[in-house]
């Protein structure tokens, strides 16, 4: 009626304009995108296409590519140390073997956060590692080892590096030690015999542990928070702050499915390129 829109344009001259009248609509409905646009920095014109949010506004995608930027590094990092692990165990005489491995499994025998306060007694500026450089005379003032993204990569491999070594521990085992020494015997060096013959055998296992660590690493939410500085923290953490901090659930649940599509996106893309018949963990 006339004397109904008389008087909502009397509250406003923007109730005159389209865009707050599109706006009402598309959030009317039992579905609506503009937070999962949101979750990548992006929103509806008053025309109602997809355009991106100012400069000064955009974090989410920032914050993405950190959190897998930091899940690639720390699985590289555990890949790096967990093979040598691996192979020193499976190698080790048979009286070695349980108790090298069971230094590998002690960590799952601790809570996650009593290991993330671990590290933060040990890197504080008066903590142990400190005190040992100072102690050694190799530094002169305490170094900054907390608040930062090495604190964040210190702790995350400590926590994620069994979840490497175990895969690979499994598929080295069963590599016929012969082949090694047949090509050895055929005149190939060390280096040789270990890219031509036995890390070709040992991906199924390598693979198997990259995607362990790295789905895992994705959604971290303690450590970062406990031991990194502001641009630390990954988008686990993002998601507790809206759920908790701002109680703006819809956006953390967009969040949330962000991170799974993230996950099911790095799980496919592996399928993809490796297979998942390929897989080893036992």
């Amino acid at each position: 009626p006339g004397e109904d829109r008389a008087r909502i344009l009397a509250a406003g001259e923007a109730w005159g304009t389209p865009a707050p009248w599109r706006a009402i609509a598309r959030a009317a409905g039992p579905v609506a995108d503009f937070r999962l646009l949101a979750t990548l920095d992006l929103k509806r014109d008053p025309a109602g296409d997809i355009a991106q949010v100012p400069e000064d506004s955009r974090i989410h995608r920032g914050i993405l590519a950190r959190t897998l930027w930091i899940s690639a590094v720390a699985t590289l990092l555990c890949l790096g140390l967990g093979y040598p692990v691996a192979w020193l165990i499976a190698t080790a005489p048979g009286r070695a073997q349980p108790w090298l491995l069971g230094a590998v499994l002690l960590p799952f025998w601790t809570s996650l956060i009593v290991r993330t306060a671990a590290w933060m007694v040990l890197l504080q500026k008066e903590g142990i590692v400190n005190a040992a450089l100072l102690g050694a005379g190799l530094v002169t003032e305490p170094l900054p080892l907390l608040m930062n993204r090495f604190a964040v990569l210190v702790a995350m491999v400590h926590i994620l590096l069994p979840f490497m070594v175990l895969p690979i521990l499994a598929v080295v085992r069963e590599i016929d030690p012969r082949l090694a020494r047949a090509a050895a015997s055929l005149g190939a060096g060390r280096l040789r015999v270990f890219l031509r013959v036995l890390l070709p055998l040992s991906l199924p296992g390598i693979g198997a542990g990259c995607l362990l660590v790295f789905v895992q690493a994705l959604g971290f939410y303690v450590t970062p928070a406990l031991l990194g500085g502001p641009n630390d923290q990954m988008l686990a953490w993002l998601i507790g702050f809206h759920a908790n901090r701002t109680v703006d659930w819809g956006m953390a649940a967009a969040l949330s499915v962000l991170l799974l599509a993230a996950v099911a996106a790095v799980i496919a893309l592996y399928g993809r390129l490796v297979g998942f018949e390929k897989i080893r963990t036992t």
